[in-house]
């Protein structure tokens, strides 16, 4: 058995659920056995417990709702009016819990390191992963001194879902039935992917504090030929660039019809993963967008005076060290200019399902001042210094959408704690920017910083953070429109963007990828911009990744000889290929042919001796001009045109025929069926250069395609006298299938057809469904 991990068998179970911390920190792991049947708990449990809320609760709710009002529109979007902002914030908790309370619970199970009691053993180190770097010590701590408008929020959220439970006992919790005012504090972000591990995996801490490979605490510190061998250095610059992602585009006056500054907010992210909402209060706060399933702020959206839209980054902000680990007489140290340190051990329970118990694994997990070892590759145990979450970065996520002007938006970037995106920004006095990423730490520029560097040594740490005025942006460029697609800022506003000379490496590693290509010539062709132009242009179907190929492979089929037997079998479908704009399209059998088609390139490009250093756009156009790979195009053409007569009958299927948008059911995991109704989509994954992004995939029990990823809030927003925007959404605003807005924006949603935002209060009075205090 490893000195990492015991496993002992445990009944869990609590009425308060918490997300449980740390146990104390020791040199020896704590464990125990225990083994309780369910029905003989109960009958030493105290009565009292089992009461969910108290009275003094359920009458603190009772008031907040009083001074809160939701009205439903007739696409069923929730616009929240409260008295004050935390009253706000009851309101859209609590309409939150109305339209999915499966999805809000499930995203703070997440971030209590608590999935493995819900999915199982499968989740354990992903578990690990959370815990490790987010521990919910600090999160209390941090609720507790933070300022008291911060925590009066905190406290709304709270009381807002509690306060939902309360009125919905049919709802059924999976573990939490009682939510925490210090929960958000645990995900101060709200990006998909805001937690930054320097590369490193759940899979890294897998082999490292398993027994897979280390055995016993002898061999602990002994060179694992076996382990070293399986695991290869970090390389936080992975050589194929990230696929997908999200658009955010921003167009000045000086190239607008109406002369007003507009601003398009497009994010690639898991279908249902963010609800559209209003929030407004009589303290000033009017906040319209995408607000991530239970968080109390609106991340991508917009206020009467400016907005905002983040796109992944990819700026480091966090680094992987090597740390020189030791052990003598059973303590444990590293070395640190040349001086002994101890090494701090914790110790880490999870509880993971097992049929209908909870087996419980107790973690020692080993932390340098750096921060938590979460890898040993080549011998070399590796350590991660990173900024997941912090006070900070809550209120700065509030506060932007407060910002009243450029200079205030400014002011709360110059807090410097949004750790995970960029950000294209639009105001109503006519501003456009873009600033690459946020929080960046100083780092001495000798360093590879994508790889790990020495962590015995005072050179290799960080050294304060750089000021926003230091790191990579544009405002205001003379052409008028700057673009982001989780691609290059060195292309953001075309000829007019920053030289990547001018920065440090670690600031900007992000790659240019085929949809920045499609979008840097799509902005440019249009100078006089309306909304409707603006959602023309954030859906241009042109797919950048085969515009050298398709002529290649061309070519190369043109160059066989008549002998050839692909020259006959090929005719047909290289004449498709020959006539193809390069554009998806619902009724494009071009379409279903190069989607087939791309991955195997991809695979073929893998195998090549081509440099992997370079960027995919610079290998794939290299791969295309060499003539020597003709020949490779052709047969895993060949084979794309066999798969798709093979699944489907004929290799003339049109994609939409295949490409499906399908919502049977709320599930985190949907299914889906091909006997079941669905939609035809003639969108692709951004995967391929297109600008906007249906990525779908085939399940075990389909031939279809279904959607799961992609576009999913978006919308375009003019700012002047009075905004004015339009907004899609995928599927519906509900989570409830038995809703009428579980899919009523499924249609438009299939064929880019936006609705009108309804931002004005006397607007919304014209579009009531329902209007109603929570609780009512």
């Amino acid at each position: 058995m490893s000195i990492f991990e015991q496993d002992s068998l445990q009944l869990y179970f609590t009425v308060r659920n918490d997300c449980p911390g740390f146990l104390l920190q020791s040199s020896t792991p704590y464990f125990y056995h225990m083994q309780i049947k369910p029905f003989f708990l109960l009958l030493i449990l105290p009565l009292q417990l089992l009461e969910q809320f108290t009275h003094e609760e359920l009458n603190r709710y009772e008031k907040e709702a009083s001074r809160v009002t939701i009205i439903r529109d007739n696409w069923g979007i929730p616009h929240i009016y409260g008295k004050k902002d935390a009253d706000a914030v009851f309101g859209l908790l609590y309409a939150q819990c109305e339209d999915d309370f499966n999805r809000v619970e499930m995203n703070y199970i997440e971030k209590c390191g608590r999935l493995s009691e819900v999915n199982g053993e499968k989740m354990l180190y992903s578990d690990l992963l959370i815990r490790m770097i987010i521990d919910t010590a600090d999160a209390k701590r941090d609720y507790e001194q933070a300022p008291v408008w911060l925590r009066d929020l905190c406290d709304a959220f709270a009381d807002g879902v509690n306060y939902y439970l309360s009125k919905h006992p049919q709802t059924k919790p999976l573990l939490l039935h009682h939510f925490e005012p210090w929960y958000p504090l645990l995900w101060t972000d709200g990006s998909i992917g805001a937690i930054s591990t320097a590369g490193l995996t759940e899979n890294d801490l897998r082999k490292l504090y398993s027994n897979e490979y280390i055995q016993d605490k002898h061999l602990f510190f002994k060179d694992n030929a076996t382990a070293a061998a399986a695991l290869n250095p970090v390389d936080k610059e992975s050589p194929e660039e990230i696929f997908t992602g999200s658009n955010g585009f921003a167009f000045a006056p000086s190239i607008t019809e109406n002369g007003h500054a507009i601003l398009y907010i497009n994010p690639h992210v898991t279908f249902y993963f963010r609800p559209e909402v209003q929030m407004v209060s009589e303290e000033g706060l009017n906040v319209y967008g995408a607000v991530t399933w239970g968080q109390f702020f609106v991340y991508q959206g917009f206020n009467e005076h400016c907005g905002w839209m983040h796109t992944s980054s990819r700026v480091d902000v966090s680094d992987a060290y090597i740390e020189k680990i030791s052990q003598k007489d059973n303590q444990w140290t590293y070395t640190y200019e040349q001086e002994k340190k101890p090494v701090t051990l914790k110790n880490i329970s999870i509880q993971f399902k097992r049929n209908d118990s909870l087996i419980r694994k107790d973690f020692t997990v080993l932390y340098t001042h750096h921060g938590p070892v979460m890898a040993r590759q080549n011998g070399q145990f590796i350590s991660v210094q990173s900024f997941n979450r912090s006070v900070i970065s809550l209120e700065q996520s509030w506060l932007r959408t407060r910002a009243t002007s450029f200079k205030a938006f400014k002011q709360i970037l110059d807090m410097r704690a949004n750790t995970s995106n960029n950000t294209v920004y639009a105001d109503a006095e006519g501003n456009i920017g873009y600033w690459h990423g946020n929080y960046v730490p100083i780092r001495d520029t000798t360093y590879q910083w994508n790889k790990p560097v020495d962590g015995s040594i005072k050179a290799t740490e960080w050294k304060g953070l750089h000021t926003v005025d230091e790191i990579v942006q544009v405002i205001n460029p003379v052409n008028g429109w700057l673009q982001n697609c989780n691609s290059t800022p060195f292309s953001v506003a075309g000829i007019n963007s920053p030289l990547k000379k001018d920065y440090p490496p670690y600031m900007a590693p992000d790659e240019e990828n085929f949809r920045g290509i499609n979008a840097v010539r799509v902005l440019d062709r249009e100078k006089k911009y309306t909304i409707d132009k603006v959602i023309a242009a954030g859906y241009d179907t042109y797919l950048a990744f085969f515009e050298q190929l398709v002529p290649a492979l061309v070519k190369a089929y043109q160059q066989l000889s008549p002998a050839d037997s692909l020259k006959m079998s090929l005719m047909e479908p290289i004449a498709v290929m020959k006539d193809w704009d390069i554009r998806a399209g619902s009724h494009s059998v071009a379409t279903t042919l190069a989607v087939t088609w791309g991955p195997l390139v991809l695979n073929a490009l893998k195998a090549s001796h081509t440099n992997e250093s370079e960027q995919l756009v610079v290998r794939i156009h290299k791969f295309a001009e060499n003539a020597a790979n003709g020949a490779v195009l052709l047969n895993q053409f060949n084979a794309a045109v066999k798969m798709v007569q093979e699944t489907y009958g004929s290799w003339k299927t049109e994609w939409g025929t295949i490409n499906r948008f399908q919502r049977l059911d709320d599930a985190i995991d949907a299914r889906y069926d091909d006997k079941q109704p669905s939609i035809p989509v003639g969108y692709t994954s951004s995967q391929w250069g297109q600008i906007p992004s249906f990525s779908s995939k085939r399940f075990p029990d389909t031939k279809n395609y279904y959607g799961t990823y992609g576009n999913s809030f978006i919308c375009a927003v003019e700012f002047g006298k009075k905004i004015k925007a339009r907004s899609l959404l995928a599927g519906g605003e509900s989570g409830n299938p038995a809703s009428p807005h579980f899919k009523d924006q499924a249609q438009l949603y299939s064929t880019g057809q936006f609705k009108e935002v309804l931002f004005y209060k006397e607007d919304v009075m014209k579009h009531i469904e329902r209007t109603y205090h929570p609780g009512e």
